[in-house]
């Protein structure tokens, strides 16, 4: 995982075919700040995810390394976490966790963040509708803090 630390947020260097479904903003509710997203279908993006507990970062993990079958193209298992390198920010990478806000770090609700989502596909005028949670088929990236495929090498400790 190589992540360039220009600011305090990490940037994936060299993308590993990130398939941007859509862009849009979306609202934090508790600060009432906005910030860009990308809706990212793990499915086409040939991906798994995880978000860090801490400040909301995803880890895409490429489907055709060490996932199992059983969590591709969705958030991975709980028993995976231990085999993930720690966030940048020095959180971790866990299936409960959720994106968070760049400015306050609080956790976004799946279901408040629904209609903005929605309003931002136009797959909703044919019937398409966001699966409320963060560990279904679509996950989001927010303000491109994203790294990828951070699995440890050969099992090794950090």
């Amino acid at each position: 995982m190589r992540v360039r630390r220009s600011t305090d947020r990490p940037t994936l260097l060299s993308p590993v075919h990130v398939i941007d479904r859509q862009k849009g903003e979306l609202n934090c509710e508790a600060c009432q700040r906005s910030f860009h997203y990308r809706l990212i279908h793990s499915g086409f993006n040939d991906s798994a995810y995880v978000y860090c507990n801490e400040c909301g970062t995803i880890a895409l993990l490429n489907a055709y390394g060490p996932v199992p079958d059983s969590f591709k193209y969705q958030a991975i298992s709980t028993e995976l976490e231990g085999h993930l390198r720690r966030c940048p920010c020095g959180g971790r990478f866990t299936r409960g966790a959720a994106p968070r806000c760049p400015y306050c770090k609080q956790a976004l609700s799946a279901h408040a963040v629904a209609a903005s989502i929605e309003a931002d596909s136009p797959g909703t005028a044919k019937g398409w509708r966001w699966q409320r949670n963060w560990t279904g088929l679509y996950c989001v990236i927010v303000e491109d803090r994203v790294v990828n495929d951070n699995w440890l090498v050969g099992g090794g400790g950090e």
